[in-house]
């Protein structure tokens, strides 16, 4: 091997260290700049005990508010709010009592969740209906859907 050959060998070597010298310090910049900050975050704890989740729980379920469109029961025009899931029917226990002769004694329950308003039938004779739709099982009803119940409409309010 001649002494220009040994030089060029020996200089390739030292430029593969220094590249990968300056890519292992590349790397650490970027995670210390990826990271800057993380520890400087407060770490709370959000477990919370059974009475304070039904609490918060309570706060997020805002009340849905009907308005009576048609039917033999409330008047037309009669606004009717339910911030808990509420039973309508026939039967005078009912949350929402209809005088409706095609309402079933426990025909609906209609249930405001923190994610929206769900309306479920519950095995009622002639039905429940979401804007002239069949409901099988739970459905969520939007903002100016019409909930008919026997001859009764109910329309939900924003």
């Amino acid at each position: 091997m001649t002494l220009d050959a040994l030089a060029a060998e020996e200089t390739l070597l030292i430029l593969k260290i220094a590249f990968v010298v300056l890519l292992y310090v590349f790397i650490v910049l970027v995670v210390r700049t990826a990271t800057k900050g993380m520890a400087e975050a407060p770490q709370e704890s959000i477990v919370l005990g059974a009475a304070e989740a039904a609490e918060l729980r309570a706060e997020l379920r805002r009340p849905a508010r009907f308005v009576v469109v048609a039917g033999t029961g409330p008047r037309a025009g009669a606004s009717i709010e339910v911030a808990r899931p509420t039973v309508i029917g026939r039967d005078a226990g009912s949350g929402i009592h209809l005088d409706d002769e095609y309402a079933s004694a426990r025909h609906a329950r209609v249930d405001p969740r923190p994610d929206g308003v769900w309306i479920e039938d519950l095995g009622s004779t002639n039905g429940t209906y979401v804007n002239g739709e069949r409901v099988i099982g739970a459905r969520e009803v939007a903002p100016g859907d019409v909930v008919r119940i026997g001859e009764t409409e109910l329309r939900l309010e924003p």
